[in-house]
């Protein structure tokens, strides 16, 4: 297998759909020194926007976030992915899931340069531990 695939905490927060807004958290986060691996937003309704976060240290990002009054939700997990790029790199992945009647609940791919890709991936959390047995996570 040409990738890596392994299970990841993440944590969301709610924010203004405004110019300058992630740049804010995310510089926070930033000078709190937290490390991300992903970062994910996307527009929630109107006028607002969702920021999951996936830090390499799950405390450093649960204490910046007290330190600078950032409401975050739950624990939750992911499947964080990366390996060598190529053709149907992805759509193996999610055949195996496929195969074994797991539903993806969303995924983000990118080509990372220099021949890597990576990907971040959510299925439900009754479907995590199967999840994690097929991918091997």
């Amino acid at each position: 297998m040409a990738e890596r695939i392994r299970l990841a905490d993440y944590f969301y927060t709610h924010c203004a759909d405004s110019p300058g807004e992630a740049f804010r958290l995310l510089s926070s986060l930033r000078e709190a020194g937290v490390n991300l691996l992903a970062f994910s937003a996307f527009p929630e309704g109107m006028n607002r926007c969702q920021i999951d976060l996936v830090p390499e240290k799950t405390e450093s990002l649960l204490q910046a976030a007290k330190t600078a009054g950032l409401s975050l939700s739950e624990k939750k997990h992911c499947f964080l992915i990366d390996g060598v790029d190529r053709p149907g790199a992805v759509a193996e992945i999610l055949q195996r899931l496929a195969e074994a009647k797991i539903n993806v609940t969303a995924c983000d791919a990118v080509c990372a340069g220099t021949g890597r890709f990576g990907a971040i991936l959510w299925v439900k959390p009754a479907d995590l531990t199967a999840a994690s047995k097929v991918l091997g996570a």
